[in-house]
């Protein structure tokens, strides 16, 4: 099977499975979702806590209990990043893909514009391809990537808060503070990147399923046992 190196590209069968997301990503990948949903449920408590569910506050630590359970999965999900920056470098070729899209790219562009045609039902068929497509490697770079980034040094920021400024966590990330100009531009800003995860999380999920049925190669499967399969022959 002949593909294109940088695009990803399939140019010429006969097909066959091919390995493409290591055990780390695929493990990454699961973990993370897990943590964004824990993330996504508490910090929209924090940022609209629930009415007073009565009694003394000392015995119920509801809110207390929300926080620490974000914090701890503000925390993993920070870790999680990081080690998969590392993976991304140590890695094969699709580790990377989602950090380093080959904008120098001519025939990666090219596959971009004429896979965009296909979601917008101006072609037929798509190309197939190994690993991501550039468009999908485009939004996660854009929307999950760069919105990771945003969101855990906010957080951080916010986390940093309560120990003050002079100590070790200020001094790392207090800068995050005075970039944006106080803690409530850090707190707005940390909870749009929140809707703008969601919002890639609710589109990825769709073209996941919609690229599994109508693409003609494995998607969902792929992160589960990393290989991915051609279902049938360019239409």
């Amino acid at each position: 099977m002949k593909v294109n190196r940088v695009s990803g590209r399939v140019l010429q069968g006969p097909y066959e499975p091919v390995y493409v997301y290591e055990a780390p990503v695929r493990f990454w990948h699961w973990a993370m979702m897990l943590c964004m949903i824990v993330l996504g449920v508490t910090g929209y408590l924090i940022a609209r806590p629930l009415p007073a569910i009565g009694g003394e506050a000392t015995f119920s630590y509801f809110f207390a209990n929300v926080r620490m359970i974000h914090f701890i999965a503000a925390m993993l999900f920070a870790v999680l990043f990081a080690v998969r920056l590392v993976w991304a470098i140590v890695g094969n070729r699709h580790a990377r893909s989602i950090f380093l899209p080959p904008l120098w790219s001519f025939e990666w562009w090219s596959g971009l514009f004429h896979q965009a045609a296909y979601y917008l039902f101006l072609r037929k068929a798509p190309h197939h391809w190994v690993g991501h497509n550039p468009l999908a490697q485009l939004a996660m770079f854009v929307m999950f990537v760069l919105g990771t980034f945003v969101i855990v040094f906010t957080g951080l920021s916010l986390f940093s808060e309560q120990f003050g400024w002079g100590s070790g966590w200020m001094n790392a990330f207090g800068w995050v503070n005075v970039l944006l100009g106080g803690s409530q531009m850090v707190r707005t800003v940390h909870q749009l990147a929140m809707w703008w995860l969601a919002l890639f999380a609710l589109v990825h999920v769709y073209m996941v399923f919609r690229e599994d049925i109508m693409s003609g190669e494995t998607v969902i499967s792929t992160m589960i046992n990393g290989v991915r399969m051609f279902k049938r022959e360019p239409r």
